[in-house]
Parts: C-alpha cells; sequence; structure tokens
C-alpha cells in the first residue's frame, strides 16, 4: 500500500510571499521509493495523497524584528508611528540592533517627511513599489485575527476558512489544501503546520496515521530602502523612480544592467555569512522580481540568469509587466554540466515603448576557435584554445522606439537602439582573455554602427575593475601600450598592442555623476564614485572582494544622461553586511540609467 516515508522542509523560515513545498517521500506499493506527487485525480493501488495546511494562532502576539527577522522585537521606534511608516519597520530585537541600524533607520524618517511635503502620500511612494499583490511585503500591522471568509492558495479553488481546532490558547486555521503553501501577510509572526495523510480513493477516509510538521514563525519578506534617480541633467532633483508618466512624456528611456547571482554558485560554502532561508532560491527569486519590476526600467539587461529560471520564471513572470524577452545561454565546452543550470544573459524589453528588430548572439568561444585557426601554430592551438575557451557570451538586441523625440516637423523618423549585454570572464589571472572578450564585442558592434546610424548601450559584469585594460578599452577607445595588463599574453594575442583600439564614442552613465554641478543628490553621490576613474566605488560587495565590476556604457554623440540610479553606500547596506543578504538577493547592485536621444541633424 502507498506510505510516506518522511516529509521536511527545505528552509524552516517561511517566509511572506515565497512558496513553501515540503519535501514528501513516498513508499509505493511495489516497494520502491519516489517523491512523485500522487493527486486524487490520478490515484495509486486506490489511495491518494491529501494534504493540508494550517495556521497557528496564539493570544499572544508577536512582533518581528524589521532588522534581524528571524529575531522577536523588544523595542519599537516610536519615530515611525508618528511618521506613519509601516509599523513592521518599526520594529527591533535589541538596543544595539536598533543603535547598528540608526544611519539606515533614520533614511526611513527622513523620506517619509520628504514625502510628505511633496504629496501627502508617503507609505505609496516609499514603499508601495516593493510590494507585489498579496505578496505581504511590507505589512502594516501584525494580525492575530482570522484570515478573510474565503481564501485561496496555490492550485487550490476558494473555500471557507475552517477553525479545526482551539486549545491552551491557540487557534488552527485551514489556509490550504495543496502540496504548496505560499504564507501572507496575515502568516506573519504565526507557526504554520503541514499535514500529508493517505487516503482511501472510494472511502475518502484517511489510511494510517498523519504526517505533520511544524515551521518557525513566518516573518515578512525584507525590503531594501527603495533606491531614487537622480537628475543629472541641470534640473538637479530628486526624481520618484516609479515615475513613468513623467518618463513616457519627456520621450526618454531607463536601461536596467543587474548581476542577479546563478542559483548554482549562491551556495552556503561561498556566502556563509548569508542566512540561508535568505540564500535560498525561492525566496530570492521572489525578492529580485520584486526589485527589478520596482525599478520599471524600459529596458533589462541581466546576467547570470540560468536558463531553467528564464524559461520557468523570469520570462513569464516579466511577461505579465508587458516585457518581451531574449537570451542567450552560456556555451557549455569547458562547464559541461546539466544544461538547464548553465547560465546567460537576458535582455527584456517593455512592448508599449520599443519593438524588436533584430538580434545577434557572440559566442567568444567560436571567436576563439577563429583566432587560433588564424594565428596559432597547429601545435599550439589545444593549449590556446583551453585559455580562450570560458563560455562567456554577449547578446545584441536593436530595437526600433514607439517613441520620439525627433520633434512633430520631423514625423515618421525611426529611433532605432542598439543595446549589448554581456558577462565577461571571471578569472583574475586571465587578464589577456578579458581584454581580448570585451575587444571582439567592441569589433562586433562597431560594424553595426558602421552599417547603421544607431545609438549603443554596452551594458554588462564585466569582471574588470576601473582603470583595468578592458576598462580603460570601453572607456577611452585605447589601452596604453604600457598598461600592466598587457604583460599577461602568453599566446600574443594581444599584439600588436596598437589594435587594442575601437572608435565607439562610449563613455560610462556613472561618471555623469562627476560632470554635474553641486545641489541635492549629486553631491551625496560624488561621494560614492571613485575621484580618480569617474566611477562607482562599488557594484559588487562581498566579504572578500568589494569593488566595481559592472557598467552601462553609451554612446555620447547619440545619447545623453538624464539621470542615474542612486549608488549605494555601505550604510544602506547595514553595518558589517556583505552581499548577498536578506534585503538584497544579489552580490551586485543594479545599476540604471534614464536616456536621450539626441535629435538626429536633417539630410
Amino acid at each position: 500500500m502507498l506510505s510516506v516515508i518522511r516529509v521536511h522542509l527545505p528552509s524552516d523560515i517561511p517566509i511572506v510571499g515565497c512558496e513553501l513545498t515540503p519535501y514528501v517521500l513516498l513508499r509505493r506499493p511495489d516497494t520502491n521509493a519516489t517523491t512523485d506527487d500522487v493527486p486524487e485525480s490520478a490515484p495509486l493501488d486506490g489511495h491518494f495523497l491529501r494534504y493540508k495546511w494550517y495556521r497557528i494562532q496564539s493570544d499572544r502576539k508577536v512582533a518581528i524584528c524589521s532588522v534581524h527577522p528571524s529575531e522577536q522585537a523588544t523595542l519599537q521606534c516610536l519615530g515611525c508611528v508618528k511618521a506613519k511608516i509601516p509599523v513592521a519597520k518599526s520594529y527591533h530585537c535589541s538596543p544595539k540592533c536598533f543603535s547598528d541600524a540608526w544611519q539606515h533607520h533614520r533614511v526611513l524618517h527622513d523620506r517619509a517627511a520628504s514625502a510628505i511635503n511633496e504629496n501627502g502620500n508617503e507609505e505609496e511612494e516609499l514603499f508601495g513599489r516593493f510590494n507585489s499583490s498579496g505578496s505581504g511585503g511590507i505589512n502594516t500591522s501584525l494580525s492575530g485575527s482570522a484570515s478573510s471568509a474565503s481564501l485561496t492558495n496555490g492550485s487550490t479553488p476558494l473555500y471557507p476558512a475552517a477553525v479545526t481546532q482551539r486549545s491552551g490558547g491557540e487557534t488552527w486555521f485551514e489556509v490550504g489544501r495543496s502540496k504548496t503553501y505560499t504564507p501572507s501577510a496575515d502568516d506573519i509572526g504565526h507557526v504554520l503546520k503541514f499535514e500529508c495523510v493517505v487516503v482511501d480513493a472510494e472511502t475518502k477516509l484517511p489510511v494510517g496515521h498523519s504526517n505533520t510538521l511544524l515551521t518557525s514563525r513566518v516573518i515578512p519578506a525584507p525590503s531594501p530602502t527603495p533606491r531614487r534617480l537622480i537628475s543629472v541633467s541641470g534640473l538637479d532633483a530628486m526624481a520618484p523612480l516609479d515615475s513613468d508618466g513623467r518618463i513616457s512624456s519627456s520621450g526618454t528611456f531607463t536601461v536596467l544592467s543587474y548581476n542577479i547571482l546563478s542559483d548554482v554558485y549562491a551556495t552556503n560554502d561561498t556566502y556563509s555569512y548569508c542566512p540561508s532561508w535568505a540564500l535560498s532560491w525561492p525566496y530570492r527569486r521572489q525578492n529580485l522580481l520584486r526589485e527589478i519590476v520596482g525599478y520599471r526600467a524600459d529596458i533589462v539587461c541581466l546576467q547570470e540568469v540560468q536558463s531553467d529560471h528564464y524559461e520557468e520564471f523570469f520570462a513569464p513572470e516579466l511577461d505579465k509587466h508587458g516585457y518581451q524577452a531574449l537570451y542567450k545561454r552560456k556555451t557549455n565546452e569547458v562547464y559541461n554540466v546539466n544544461t538547464h543550470t548553465i547560465d546567460g544573459c537576458a535582455t527584456f524589453f517593455r512592448r508599449d515603448r520599443f519593438s524588436h528588430v533584430k538580434k545577434y548572439e557572440v559566442e567568444f568561444n567560436k571567436a576563439a576557435q577563429s583566432l587560433t585557426d588564424a594565428l596559432v601554430p597547429s601545435a599550439q592551438r589545444k593549449t590556446a584554445l583551453n585559455r580562450l575557451v570560458k563560455d562567456n557570451v554577449a547578446l545584441i538586441v536593436v530595437l526600433d522606439a514607439k517613441f520620439s523625440n525627433q520633434g512633430a516637423d520631423n514625423p515618421g523618423k525611426r529611433q532605432l537602439l542598439c543595446v549589448a549585454n554581456t558577462h565577461i570572464n571571471v578569472h583574475q589571472d586571465l587578464k589577456d582573455v578579458k581584454l581580448w572578450q570585451v575587444l571582439t564585442l567592441l569589433k562586433g558592434l562597431e560594424k553595426i554602427a558602421a552599417s547603421a546610424d544607431i545609438p549603443m548601450l554596452v551594458c554588462g559584469d564585466f569582471n574588470s575593475v576601473p582603470g583595468s585594460a578592458p576598462h580603460s578599452l570601453l572607456a577611452m577607445g585605447k589601452v596604453d601600450q604600457l598598461h600592466p595588463d598587457l604583460v599577461v599574453d602568453p599566446l600574443g594575442i594581444l599584439r600588436p598592442h596598437s589594435k587594442l583600439t575601437h572608435q565607439l564614442p562610449l563613455v560610462s552613465a556613472y561618471s555623469s555623476f562627476a560632470r554635474v554641478g553641486v545641489g541635492l543628490g549629486s553631491d551625496q553621490q560624488r561621494r560614492r564614485m571613485d575621484a580618480t576613474t569617474n566611477e562607482p566605488l562599488f557594484t559588487n560587495c562581498t566579504r572578500d572582494f568589494i569593488g566595481t565590476l559592472d557598467y552601462i556604457f553609451y554612446t555620447a554623440d547619440s545619447l545623453t544622461v538624464e539621470s542615474l540610479l542612486e549608488l549605494l553606500d555601505e550604510e544602506s547596506l547595514r553595518k558589517d553586511t556583505a552581499l548577498p543578504s536578506p534585503e538584497w538577493s544579489s552580490d551586485h547592485i543594479a545599476l540604471l540609467a534614464e536616456f536621450r536621444c539626441k535629435p538626429r541633424p536633417r539630410r
């Protein structure tokens, strides 16, 4: 007969908005073990599995610390209550917790006051854009009441909530009847109970004992402090990020570049400082989606997107928000693993703002093969390929804008845009390979530029710090022949050094902070910039490394930067915290720039 051997959860800490899917190990009638589900619609040997979820509500209400969500709160910031900041943000587990978080926490007070002065709608402005429907990412109260009269979860149809038992000051509310359950805001601070039992398909009665497990208390999904767009166009004002009307009416567009940290690389060994529940993919994917959607960018360039996560999650989820998706998976000649978990570059664009014209895929492995065939003696080709073949790729997309800033007197002119999205090789001892990959990409973009008068954007994780040879090539159009990176070139692929040039007038978008006048926002941002390179102090922040690896470059003869997403400082990341963290679900930070196409001269 069908029987349950054991059940357990991948994580003991349930988080609002993140699916809970227990691991259920079954013994089939033929004595073989399996984890396959046996639903009522497809019974096995006359039996199926029935699942139920309960919320256990105690008469004693529990508040959760906003900084350490797995800890119970012991004190509350009355300033938050007075400023009408969502109450969940006001709780702390200890005086030290509150003191350590004060610099970060004070920003909430300042912005709440600013939002009230500007439009009187502080909660929506500050926190609303990080909430997804039904996720309960920001809770305004800790409720001890029952849920609404009817509910749904997973694939379960609507049905009345049922009080199944009350004893010892506890009430159990039935909240779900499917294997998977997604905690809601009503569950915050409460323990959940999962029940699994074998049922006779004919009598619908349980057979044998039920298997149950209890979770820890449900915690709210931590949300990072919202980041603002800061104008660099001379208006010198801090703009709310979610101003679609402003962006659309002005003929500008926004571009996001973000390495989201592939789940394959997000191991507990590598990121031991991040709580395991915050490192789990079910949590990170929801947090990343909430963040990405919150930026409301017109074009989104993501790196380290696993192919299975692209197909099953990001493409369908962003489609719901009006994005069309394009993807290029890394080749797998070196890392010959499950093709579903190989990562790649994904580019999304808003259908109401752009249409797709053309797509180019750059495989650096193919370029390496061509290079070695042409330049390397046959006896040395295997060694050369071992060094050059690293599976990295780039995705180049040509888009046609559905808006125009050419003016009413010049209607009908198409505004094309070329967007390159890449992830350059990570190994720091392969400086020649990094530079060669960047040069290969730029030469390909030069060919596109030669065939069309088209603005260009080059986005991605270049795994190269400011001042390195790849950065110099991108930003300066050439590499100094005495640059120390050029010493590493065992294959001679960088010689003659005079070929290390390109003709694209590329400028780093974030260097605009160094060029604008003193004023609100921009002055603060300059303190988060490197004065020598005019790049951010960091875009990647782990325990082992802090520095800038990510960039958005643009052709300055055809585009101007209007505003930039504010940079983070170490206070924003909270004291002694590296990335990823419960608030930020990648070890990189997102970069976003707003651009305007320069009017083209009449011909």
